[in-house]
C-alpha cells in the first residue's frame, strides 16, 4: 500500500506521544490563567455594557423631559366638581346599510 494514499497514514503523521508530567502541568496552569483571564473579559465587557445602557437611559429621560411635561399639562384633573368626565359606547347606524353616506 502507497503511504501517501493511506488514510491511516496520514492521521498518523498528528498523533502526538504522551506527555510528561511537567507538559501536563503546564497546559493545566495554561488552560487555568486562560479561563480566568476570559472571565475578567467577560466582566469587563459586562460593566461596560451596564454603564452605557445607564447613560442612554439617562439621556433618554433628559431628552424627553418637556414632552413628559407637555402630557402632564394636557392631563385632565379632577379636583374640584367642575370636571366631568362621561364614559360610554356609541352605535354608529347607517342610511341604506352604506357606511360612507351622510345624513
Amino acid at each position: 500500500m502507497n503511504p501517501h494514499t493511506n488514510p491511516f497514514h496520514a492521521r498518523a503523521a498528528f498523533v502526538r506521544a504522551p506527555q510528561s508530567l511537567l507538559g501536563k502541568l503546564l497546559t493545566l496552569i495554561f488552560s487555568a490563567a486562560l479561563l480566568v483571564l476570559a472571565v475578567m473579559f467577560s466582566l469587563v465587557a459586562l460593566a461596560v455594557l451596564a454603564i452605557g445602557g445607564a447613560l442612554f437611559a439617562g439621556w433618554l429621560w433628559w431628552k424627553t423631559r418637556a414632552l413628559r411635561q407637555t402630557m402632564r399639562e394636557a392631563a385632565p384633573t379632577v379636583s374640584s366638581g367642575d370636571a366631568r368626565i362621561i364614559e360610554g359606547e356609541f352605535v354608529r347606524e347607517t342610511v341604506d346599510g352604506d357606511p360612507l353616506s351622510q345624513e
